[in-house]
């Protein structure tokens, strides 16, 4: 009887290792073809991982919340009807423990107690159990590790953020020859960690609470990350869309019988901030520390509202080489699948730059959070009829125009006003001057 090695699939090209929410099957269930064996979680999105074969559950090599890297077994299935042996459950693995340097500084004892990796303790922060387990090992208390600040999403630590702090610590115990100091936590990235404010808040008899999911936790640190990262400011312009209104309204039924999808806006819109983008490529960015990383691929990302009232952005990789056929295709399908929660996680990767539609929920302006590690995000507003002075051949006249309000928000620290005003005005003018596609 052969056996079956499930892995933990690529999620991603960024995308290293994903978290066991979930277990489907225990040691000894048969399973069929496509039968759930698992979920996982990233950063960006949960997973549900069916079987690929039908056979018999022979181990289980990991956990409910245990975390796993891309590659790596978890659950071996018996193909054929025998019985599979029934052994002892397989220990929790934890990836590339081999690379964590083992240092025994000598300290004074501290009276916080130690981390176990298995302990649930009280923090407001997510840590990762191969945190937790290389905080145990190297005896890192709670409150050193509080202390250091995280590289990942929403200031999380990872674990080159830990073996680092070690290693620093070690430094400071060895660089004391003459006493025996404490050695205070060093600064692991760049982000300023800045202490959450204690909030009272009063529950009345009749409130209902509702606890976070994941993904609304992940949404909200995320936000936070964002303001505290990137110095954000916004400017504001108003287009006038006539001829892009006047023609979508005259083609949107022929389009629809032709392609079989809906004309809306959103193609339009990214059509013209990915041709912007490609004239200013320093708002296509991303920075590091001091450098600034000008990105080569404009991949455009919409943020959708799911059915559970979560937002996702899905990304349109190479936006700048795809028509307005495409575009509405793409968009259409990211649409669909982001309210069904269909989206896989390589949808919502790569993304260089972001656009927001306020004006599908009726908002006129939005000051929207930069999706990072980006440098700007652009927000959509509704189109409104409205008065306008227009010049003609015989004076100035007031005629009714078609009009809408684009908002850009961007990271003060390499995009300055007039490059984000310039960059603004442009998209602006190319809505303003649309010319449809000839292949349309």
């Amino acid at each position: 009887m052969s056996d079956f090695h499930v892995l933990i699939p690529k999620l991603g090209e960024s995308i290293q290792e994903a978290t066991i929410t979930k277990l489907f099957v225990k040691q000894g269930d048969t399973v069929v073809e496509d039968d759930l064996l698992f979920e996982i979680a990233t950063d960006k999105v949960d997973s549900e991982i069916p079987s690929p074969v039908a056979g018999t559950i022979k181990e289980i090599l990991c956990s409910e919340n245990d975390l796993i890297p891309v590659g790596q077994v978890v659950i071996v299935i018996a193909m054929g009807n025998e019985e599979p042996a029934v052994s002892e459950p397989a220990p929790t693995i934890i990836p590339d423990k081999k690379e964590v340097p083992v240092v025994e500084p000598e300290v004074e004892k501290q009276s916080t107690p130690v981390i176990s990796s298995k302990d649930n303790f009280n923090s407001g922060r997510f840590y990762s159990p191969l945190v937790k387990s290389i905080a145990s090992k190297e005896s890192v208390t709670l409150a050193e590790l509080e202390m250091i600040t995280g590289s990942g999403l929403g200031g999380r630590v990872q674990k080159n953020d830990i073996i680092s702090y070690v290693e620093q610590r070690k430094k400071g115990v060895q660089s004391t020859s003459s006493q025996v100091i404490q050695p205070t936590a060093p600064q692991i990235s760049p982000i300023v960690q800045i202490e959450k404010p204690k909030i009272s808040v009063s529950v009345g008899a009749e409130d209902t609470i509702l606890k976070m999911d994941r993904i609304r936790k992940l949404i909200a640190n995320h936000m936070v990350m964002s303001k505290q990262v990137s110095p954000h400011v916004t400017t504001v312009v108003e287009a006038d869309v006539t001829n892009l209104v006047l023609w979508r309204n005259a083609v949107k039924a022929d389009f629809e019988s032709k392609y079989g999808e809906k004309l809306t806006y959103m193609p339009v819109f990214a059509e013209a901030t990915a041709k912007a983008l490609s004239e200013f490529r320093q708002v296509n960015a991303s920075v590091d520390e001091d450098n600034i990383i000008l990105r080569k691929h404009i991949n455009i990302g919409l943020a959708v509202a799911t059915n559970d009232g979560n937002l996702v952005v899905p990304v349109i990789k190479d936006t700048d080489s795809k028509n307005l056929v495409g575009l509405t295709r793409e968009i259409n399908g990211f649409a669909r699948a982001g309210r069904e929660n269909k989206l896989s996680p390589d949808d919502l990767q790569g993304g260089t730059f972001t656009i927001t539609n306020f004006g599908s929920f009726g908002g006129l302006i939005g000051t929207p959070i930069i999706n990072q590690p980006q440098v700007a995000i652009l927000a959509v507003g509704i189109i409104e009829k409205k008065p306008a002075v227009m010049e003609t051949p015989t004076g100035d006249a007031i005629v009714v125009r078609h009009k809408m309000f684009l908002s850009l928000s961007y990271d003060h620290r390499v995009v300055d006003g007039m490059l984000g005003g310039k960059f603004l005005r442009r998209i602006a003018d190319l809505l303003e001057q649309f010319e449809p596609n000839k292949n349309i």
